[in-house]
């Protein structure tokens, strides 16, 4: 026997003769005689309380008999108590108003019937005679109304309404007859050795017996997948009292759960059992000539039963069966069990079902990580003890109970196992527990997190408010935690979050799901820093810890934990793992976020990745807006090496990122390099102009793409004697294009650079639409191929000149005529040079019998000087860019016609096919105005008739002899004044919106 679910008290052990049936009514006991005589028994104690509803667990003494109240011995008797009806099974079935016993109804037509089943809720009666099945219904007054008669297979041995049909037990097999058309379907196939059985339950389903074996099914005699409830023996009679079904075998009745799996709960043992009959408090249970009351034990005193004897899954079984009133002794007591059985289960290996009960228990966590000495709390948490406390995480190392303030007590002492198998199962039982307790914390995690989330809402609204109004009562006191928003002392939520979160990572951790770890540190979390910081430094769960600072809003300490990294993972004695998951890039990526609200920090730690990953740096600074001024202010004074790569990356990825300004010091960087280079060949006495380092080729390069530097300021610092290339580039910067070609020619010796300068300056005046001005770039070289000697003697002091005149460092003078003469002069001098090409090319020269290629100066040796190879394939190559009139007017007179020809051939080719296609155009367009004039006179010829009846299509009044003005339709016909006033209108609405505009 599990507990007590029933006592047995002796109602009435004296009556005179033998009991047939029994029955209750109120507090009454009905008993039906082998006489035939209907005793009627009450409560021995008389008083106020005699006329109570229920039954009472005391003796009853006779209270009247009524004599010949059945004629044939009693089958069935039944107490209708919802309309005060005695049914009674005899030879008929008869129907006796309650309490006077009065006579109300025998229905005839039931005479010989062997079982019957009522249907309270509608008023039916359904019974069995012989093979025939009838169904009355109640009129609600004094008679019965016969509603239908089915024929069935063989003679009924049991019935019952299941909803609105019946079931009924026949010979060895289960039936459902459909009372609407009387058609059966068969369910399943009785006992062998016990008769059908038909139950009705409370919730409308089924119980059928199959010998010893209950079955549950449905009202259309489907299975239910509820299981089976398994008797000793086949009982003869089931009484059904939730939450009990009481069945009555040979020699005792047996009291069996109706939950899964139907355990056996009591057993009373009682012989000769005659009825086994429900009433509305007890089952009464009638002997030969007694009478045995079967009350249930209150459920407050089953539940402490089950509980002390440990079958907690029964004790929270009855306690949802406890009244609507009590909902607080319901509520404490489930908590209670749930706490008991949850112990119980830990202590005995089931870690999650003892989990799920901790959470139906709504228990704090803090009572339930008690039970977890391994894992460490914040130092706030208050910690309640439970019942029991078993250490059940094991060995695991490195853990303890401690503190955030106690690290050296994070180390557990490792218990010395026997065997290598103990160890094993220790271990495996201590990863269970975890897991177990994971799932119990993610599972309360929601509520709290969202509770502590609630409390920082309202707080940052309480600080709003608090700005403009004054609060009243006391003003809370608040910590800061770095990284979160300021909390206050007394937030039990955040603490409870708190607490949770830092054992939940930790329990994470242990399991080996740090993917896991992360996700919960990459959403919102309240994990105590210092403890997990703790944590994970000792596991080396650099991940995560980075991600515990980046969440906390300690970047700086994620990116110097970062670069220690990345330094090992580099070294040659880092392990295999470091150099695996920690590379420079990491650093960037952690960056990438903390440009808009950190640049300084980004600027900080990204110097540590500018060398290994440039270009990934640069998209940093260019991804994240970091103003290009305060990068490059940053890397000058911590990393000046560094600055040139910057920018010449900014420069190479986005020419618009960098200002003027950034691209000249990018300039003047190379150059600084570059003369630092010169002057030390030139003081090895080393130096070749055509000599290139990497350094050189990258300021040429910037002197000849990048626009924003000044060349004024650069060409100041350049040797007068050495870097003519960069001279000239510079030159043609300032559009000093005769000085720099004359570099490019005299003293470089290139004539192809000079070739490629003059292409460069064309192709520019092409793109500006000025081909005109800029095509004399190629008469200026052939002026400088044709006048070697003048180009050459001046160029030092022009060179000079230039320089000084432009040098920033100069001081300044007042108005007066040293000014102006210094000012005259330098104007002069850039006149001259900028406008040299149409000096010389003039068609207005008053010398028309010299060239102006003719050699003004002879060398010492008397020998011309003049280039004119270089002039030859200059014309050879840029005929279509050169004026030819021009270019002939400069070459020498002594030049051979046939050396032109690869100039002049090309050039009056294509005079003539000009010439040709500009005769073609004007005939066209001659073609075109004749075309138009023929136009213009047919138009002129238009005829139109005006008579008496021609209205103005303007004013609508008649033409007359009125000067009058014809639309070009031909058709429209309108006044002159009209029209003329109609056009004035429409000038000045056009005026009006013009102006509105």
């Amino acid at each position: 026997m599990v507990h007590s679910a029933y006592d047995s008290f002796v109602l009435l052990n004296d009556c005179p003769t033998k009991i047939d049936a029994v029955a209750s009514y109120g507090s009454n006991l009905l008993i039906v005689c082998s006489d035939g005589s209907l005793r009627v028994y009450v409560p021995e104690s008389t008083g106020p309380d005699r006329s109570t509803s229920e039954l009472r667990k005391e003796r009853y003494v006779l209270e009247r008999t009524v004599k010949g109240f059945s004629k044939k011995a009693m089958l069935a008797m039944e107490v209708i108590g919802s309309r005060e009806l005695l049914v009674s099974l005899s030879e008929s079935i008869a129907f006796h108003r309650l309490p006077n016993l009065e006579t109300l109804a025998v229905i005839t037509k039931a005479k010989g019937a062997n079982v019957y089943s009522w249907d309270d809720r509608r008023g039916y009666l359904c019974f069995a005679r012989q093979k025939r099945v009838c169904i009355f219904r109640h009129d609600g007054g004094r008679g019965f109304v016969e509603v239908k008669e089915f024929g069935v297979p063989d003679t009924v041995k049991s019935m019952a309404w299941c909803g609105d049909n019946i079931c009924l037990g026949i010979r060895r097999e289960y039936m459902i007859l459909n009372t609407t058309n009387g058609a059966m379907s068969e369910v399943f196939p009785s006992g062998r050795s016990a008769p059908p059985l038909v139950v009705s339950l409370p919730s409308g389903e089924l119980l059928l017996g199959k010998d010893n074996i209950g079955v549950f099914v449905d009202q259309n005699g489907k299975l239910l997948q509820e299981g089976r409830i398994c008797w000793s023996e086949a009982p003869a009679v089931v009484v059904i009292q939730k939450p009990y079904a009481i069945g009555l075998q040979p020699r005792h009745v047996e009291i069996r759960s109706l939950r899964a799996p139907y355990p056996l709960i009591q057993t009373a043992v009682l012989r000769n059992v005659r009825r086994l009959v429900q009433s509305n408090n007890a089952v009464i249970v009638a002997l030969e000539n007694s009478i045995f009351g079967l009350f249930p034990v209150p459920l407050g005193a089953q539940i402490v039963q089950l509980t002390a004897s440990g079958n907690f899954e029964e004790a929270l079984a009855l306690c949802k069966l406890l009244p609507p009133e009590d909902s607080s002794l319901r509520a404490a007591k489930e908590q209670s069990i749930h706490i008991r059985y949850a112990h119980y289960l830990f202590e005995n290996g089931s870690y999650e079902e003892a989990m799920e009960h901790f959470l139906a228990s709504q228990v704090e966590i803090t009572y339930v990580l008690s039970l977890y000495p391994s894992i460490i709390f914040p130092k706030s948490a208050v910690i309640p003890e439970p019942e029991k406390f078993v250490d059940i995480t094991g060995d695991y190392p490195n853990l303890s109970r401690g503190s955030s303030g106690l690290s050296d007590d994070m180390e557990s002492n490792t218990h010395v196992l026997e065997s290598v198998e103990t160890d094993i199962e220790s271990k495996k039982t201590s990863h269970n527990t975890l897991m177990a307790l994971i799932k119990f914390l993610q599972k309360k995690r929601y509520g709290i997190i969202e509770k502590a989330t609630a409390e920082g809402t309202e707080e940052v609204v309480s600080d709003a408010v608090g700005d403009s109004f004054v609060s009243y009562g006391t003003s809370r006191s608040k910590k800061t935690i770095k990284g979160r928003t300021n909390t206050p002392i007394g937030s039990v939520a955040r603490d409870m979050a708190a607490i949770l979160d830092t054992a939940l990572l930790q329990a994470l951790i242990l399991t080996g799901q740090a993917s896991a770890a992360l996700d919960l540190l990459r959403g919102v979390n309240y994990c105590d820093v210092k403890i997990c910081e703790e944590f994970l430094l000792k596991r080396s769960q650099y991940f995560c810890l980075i991600e515990l600072y980046k969440t906390s809003g300690m970047h700086r300490e994620a990116l110097k934990l970062l670069h220690q990294l990345v330094e090992e993972s580099t070294s040659d004695q880092a392990p295999a793992e470091l150099s695996q998951k920690f590379k420079p890039e990491l650093i960037i990526e952690y960056l990438k976020p903390l440009c808009e609200t950190d640049p300084m920090l980004v600027l900080e730690f990204s110097m540590v990745v500018l060398e290994s990953c440039p270009m990934q740096t640069i998209e940093l600074f260019l991804s994240g807006n970091i103003p290009a001024d305060l990068v490059n202010s940053y890397l000058k004074q911590n990393a000046p090496n560094l600055q040139a790569t910057y920018l010449e990356l900014m420069l190479a990825m986005n020419e618009n990122s960098i200002s003027g300004n950034l691209q000249n010091e990018m300039v003047q960087i190379y150059l600084s390099e570059v003369l630092d280079w010169y002057n030390e060949l030139n003081s090895q006495k080393n130096w070749d102009e055509k000599t290139y380092s990497p350094t050189r080729k990258k300021l040429l390069s910037a002197l000849e793409s990048v626009s924003g530097y000044n060349p004024d300021i650069l060409l100041k610092r350049l040797p007068p004697d050495a870097l003519y290339e960069e001279h000239a580039m510079m030159l043609g910067k300032m559009n000093q294009h005769e000085l720099a070609l004359s570099i490019y020619v005299h003293k470089l010796h290139v004539p192809d650079l000079a070739l490629s300068y003059c292409d460069r300056v064309y192709e520019s005046g092409v793109q500006q639409h000025s081909v005109k001005s800029h095509g004399n770039i190629y008469l200026t070289l052939l002026q400088i191929y044709l006048n070697p000697r003048k180009t050459t003697k001046n160029y030092e002091n022009r060179i000079n000149n230039l320089v000084s005149l432009q040098s920033p460092g100069m001081p300044r003078l007042g108005p007066g005529p040293t000014t102006k003469l210094i000012r005259g002069n330098r104007s002069k001098k850039i006149a001259e040079i900028e406008g040299a090409e149409d000096i010389r090319i003039s068609p207005s020269g008053t010398d028309s019998n010299k060239s102006d290629g003719d050699v003004d100066d002879t060398g010492e040796e008397g020998v011309s000087t003049i280039m004119l190879d270089q002039v030859l394939d200059l014309l050879g190559r840029r005929w279509d860019r050169i004026n030819g009139a021009q270019a002939l007017k400069l070459l020498p007179r002594e030049t051979k016609l046939e050396n032109l020809l690869p100039f002049l051939g090309p050039l009056l080719r294509k005079s003539s096919e000009a010439h040709r296609n500009f005769s073609v155009i004007r005939s066209l367009r001659e073609s075109e105005n004749l075309q138009v004039k023929d136009k213009l006179y047919a138009q002129r010829k238009a005829v139109v008739k005006i008579t008496g009846d021609s209205m103005c299509s303007l004013c609508n009044k008649k033409i007359g002899t009125s000067v009058f003005a014809v639309y070009p339709n031909g058709k429209t016909i309108v006044h002159f004044v009209c029209f003329k006033d109609s056009q004035n209108m429409k000038a000045v609405t056009r005026g009006s919106q013009s102006r509105k505009r």
